[in-house]
């Protein structure tokens, strides 16, 4: 199997996420570590709640990590998202690809990330001082 996804509720180590994977072949791993900000928008974040459907989260993850895998020359992808409450600065996504060359591994880190956002039903709700809302997927892509 050249993939590994995880939901956890656990805290994220990206390090060891990221080492999971060193295939001899490879030379470079690339790795989004994606964490809680403290502004979005203008508006100042107390916390994200993020909450999954895990059998079909679980589902569509190795559904865009084979995709990947099939696109890109690439070797490995591992997938790891957090679920529950998570504080600023805490890590709630951590993708890591491996590849012969470099460029492949950010081209699909980069395109694993989107398509997660878009297709797996994955919920954030951002919770300000003065009111909290729910965000589901992401077609416009933003960073």
């Amino acid at each position: 199997m050249n993939h590994s996804i995880e939901l956890t509720t656990e805290p994220l180590d990206v390090g060891a996420i990221a080492r999971r994977i060193v295939p001899a072949s490879c030379g470079a791993i690339v790795t989004l570590d994606g964490f809680v900000r403290q502004f979005t928008k203008g508006r100042e974040t107390q916390y994200l709640v993020y909450e999954a459907y895990e059998p079909m989260a679980l589902k569509e993850m190795t559904k865009i990590a084979n995709e990947a895998l099939a696109e890109f020359p690439i070797e490995h992808v591992t997938i790891v998202h957090r679920v529950g409450r998570l504080e600023i600065g805490e890590t709630s996504v951590v993708i890591a690809v491996a590849s012969p060359h470099r460029r492949a591994a950010f081209e699909a880190c980069e395109w694993l990330i989107k398509e997660l956002k878009r297709r797996v039903p994955i919920w954030k709700k951002e919770v300000y001082a003065d009111g909290e809302v729910w965000i589901e997927g992401d077609s416009s892509f933003a960073s």
